[in-house]
């Protein structure tokens, strides 16, 4: 029998994460209705709620409440078209048997790879070198590079992201090092990196990349004193949350010009008008546009489809999500 399931999101969110091909391909497999139109109209909803074992969606999903999961009493399975589900989930859902997974894994890939250029451009110290040749009309060179070539990187956080940049840079010549208190001495040897403290990070790295989840626990644990101990030249990249940095203190090291950011998220995003994040000639500025976009989108309607497959097959997720993740998921 084909099981009844439905895609839940905001028509546009649709459009973007799955797309006609994939919608059509997962028509193949359930039996499927689109209720995006319905979309936090639960009066509209029950009479497909009533019957429905599989929703997929993403971003713009509904809240997973009491009276959501009461008019949804054979929900079997939510396949999520995107990251965090720290938005929808309740405690509700979690005392329920319902699958959750989550394409949080595909997410990651474009923002390591973010990272890994924002690496090599901050070692290479082509901000300082784009604006010097800018301004002489002529090539310029900065008056000391660093390179690749023996650098030590340090990573803050060891989840998806962060493993994907640690896993990346065991094809370059460099020393890698990584501070996360859920990171097992196995999982660090696997990654092939030194685990060292908060403060070691900053002080002993070329390069700190961070990619902790933003939590009540990580809220503004990056300060100002972890930024006067970076070392003359250094590079911070923030591809993570700018709730976990306090950003004040960030920016007066900053204008010191002695270290290199790379910011992609901010707290409050975007900048307030007038911040300095704006001008700082050795800030590399961008919209929050490390994630995915444009056809990178396209991964996640790709794995939901793949999730789906497994679940009617009887195998197996690939990425789910439980309620013990909660503690680190971003």
């Amino acid at each position: 029998m084909v099981r009844p399931a439905i895609l839940l999101l905001p028509p546009e969110n649709r459009d973007v994460i799955y797309g006609a091909d994939i919608i059509a391909q997962i028509g193949e497999v359930v039996d499927l209705k689109d209720c995006c139109d319905r979309v936090g109209d639960m009066a509209a909803l029950r009479p497909e709620l009533a019957d429905v074992e599989i929703i997929l969606s993403g971003w713009g999903m509904m809240k997973l409440d009491s009276d959501f999961l009461g008019s949804a009493p054979k929900l079997a399975a939510v396949f999520y078209g995107a990251g965090s589900v720290r938005g929808f989930v309740t405690e509700e859902f979690w005392k329920r048997d319902v699958l959750l997974t989550s394409a949080w894994a595909v997410m990651a890939i474009p923002v390591v790879e973010y990272t890994i250029a924002a690496i090599v451009f901050g070692l290479k110290r082509v901000l300082a070198a784009s604006k010097l040749t800018r301004r002489a009309h002529t090539f310029e060179r900065p008056g000391s590079v660093k390179g690749l070539h023996g650098a030590r990187v340090g990573v803050i956080g060891a989840g998806m992201i962060g493993s994907g940049v640690l896993e990346s840079l065991k094809g370059y010549d460099v020393h890698t090092f990584c501070y996360d208190p859920y990171l097992s001495e196995e999982r660090a040897r696997e990654l092939q990196t030194t685990q060292v403290s908060l403060d070691e990070a900053f002080s002993e790295c070329d390069v700190v990349s961070l990619h902790a989840a933003s939590t009540p626990e990580t809220a503004h644990m990056i300060t100002g004193e972890h930024f006067r101990q970076m070392k003359e030249g250094s590079v911070f990249i923030n591809t993570a949350r700018g709730r976990i940095v306090r950003e004040s203190e960030m920016i007066e090291v900053l204008k010191e010009g002695k270290i290199v950011a790379f910011i992609d998220v901010t707290e409050p995003e975007p900048p307030e008008p007038g911040s300095p994040l704006y001008t700082l000639p050795n800030v590399f500025l961008t919209p929050h546009i490390a994630g995915p976009g444009g056809d990178e989108v396209g991964r996640q309607g790709e794995l939901v489809l793949e999730e789906l497959r497994r679940f009617v097959s009887d195998k197996p997720p690939l990425h789910p999500v439980t309620r013990d993740m909660m503690t680190w998921l971003a």
